[in-house]
């Protein structure tokens, strides 16, 4: 897996990818490996995430991170569904640029539902969904 080594939203999301993948997979900032890729521009690399296979095959954005978890065996639908259904394509593709797009933003949103450690992922979007249906209900 290849990614910004730069972005601190991308490098919260791979130590977590680290720890659901059990060092199945290799995970390298591009700017640490892309001179080992000399058939793939850096700009590609820039552009978003990528998976990289052993055979050269290469998978982008939400794709990549589709077929890790498709060879973990788990939520396989998701890389099956991305292939054959160009409505779940598009909007992955869509949401994975909105979030590229503004990762700052995303990185505040990803702390604050999750906390600021990727290794002790907390489950704080269901606290705050239990206190707001709690005060709805009053």
């Amino acid at each position: 897996m290849v990614w910004d080594g730069d972005c601190t939203f991308c490098a919260y999301w791979i130590q977590y990818w680290k720890g659901l993948s059990a060092n199945h997979f290799d995970f390298q900032a591009y700017q640490d490996v892309n001179q080992h890729f000399n058939d793939i521009d850096i700009q590609y690399f820039k552009e978003a995430v990528r998976f990289v296979e052993p055979d050269g095959r290469v998978y982008s954005g939400p794709d990549a991170a589709y077929r890790s978890l498709y060879l973990l065996g788990r939520y396989k639908w998701l890389h099956k569904a991305y292939h054959k259904r160009s409505f779940f394509r598009d909007l992955s593709d869509r949401l994975y640029q909105g979030v590229a797009n503004n990762r700052g933003f995303f990185f505040r949103i990803t702390k604050f539902l999750f906390g600021s450690n990727p290794a002790s992922f907390k489950p704080f979007w269901a606290i705050y969904l239990f206190v707001l249906i709690y005060l709805l209900l009053i």
